[in-house]
């Protein structure tokens, strides 16, 4: 499984908006719309199993998580889209999500820390389908989408021995998501939008000491968040 130091926040940002401005310029048909959308909102987790080893010892246990939107560092996300046409468009998403065990998963199981504060980060390439101008005098459309990717957690794990401690990014495996929401126009650069916003994805990945940990763990959200387009 690969793993990466751990970046700093403003190394991650910059290298995610050199992938997405990359992208964008290349694939931009001769007559298209580009929106730009960042958002925030309230996420949730349900339970999920977590097992693996620690090197010494198995472990399967059902992990209580914990979503804090928005506590330090917060829930977030940024989404690039070409729309080809009034209704269709493609293009990349990152979601800055979070899971944290919760206090009695943590003592329950002899567990010091087990979170991915830095985030559940997902990334994923999207389809998505729209109905522009459906009510308000035109203002209000409506969308729907999915998108393929990759999950990229930071991975914080201890158990309550003091043994080995994992703090790092890793690159888990396959992530899916899916979208449902509404923009309206305040003018024709921006706008407003609201959505339910889930991802799910299955996560492999190692731990110190030669140990390893597996999760398949979804994420839920209602997002509010400001688009550009040009």
């Amino acid at each position: 499984m690969l793993s990466m130091p751990m970046p700093s926040f403003s190394r991650f940002a910059a290298a995610l908006g050199l992938a997405l401005a990359a992208l964008l310029p290349a694939a931009r048909p001769a007559v298209a719309e580009v929106t730009l959308s960042f958002y925030t909102g309230y996420q949730t987790s349900p339970h999920s199993r977590f097992e693996g080893n620690d090197g010494t010892t198995d472990f399967s246990f059902l992990s209580e998580w914990e979503g804090r939107s928005f506590e330090m560092p917060p829930y977030y996300g940024v989404r690039a889209m070409v729309w080809r046409n009034e209704n269709w468009g493609w293009g990349a998403e990152f979601t800055h999500a979070k899971v944290y065990a919760s206090d009695e998963t943590l003592a329950d199981n002899g567990l010091e820390t087990l979170e991915m504060s830095d985030g559940i980060n997902i990334l994923t390439a999207n389809l998505m389908y729209r109905w522009p101008g459906q009510w308000a005098g035109g203002r209000i459309t409506p969308y729907v989408g999915g998108g393929l990717g990759v999950a990229i957690p930071h991975i914080e794990f201890q158990d309550d021995s003091g043994g080995p401690e994992t703090f790092e990014y890793q690159i888990t495996g396959p992530a899916a998501r899916w979208i449902l929401g509404a923009s309206y126009a305040i003018n024709d650069t921006w706008s407003v939008f609201g959505e339910l916003n889930g991802t799910y994805s299955s996560n492999k990945g190692d731990l110190e000491g030669g140990g390893e940990w597996e999760s398949d763990i979804i994420t839920n959200a209602i997002n509010v968040g400001l688009t550009y387009s040009f």
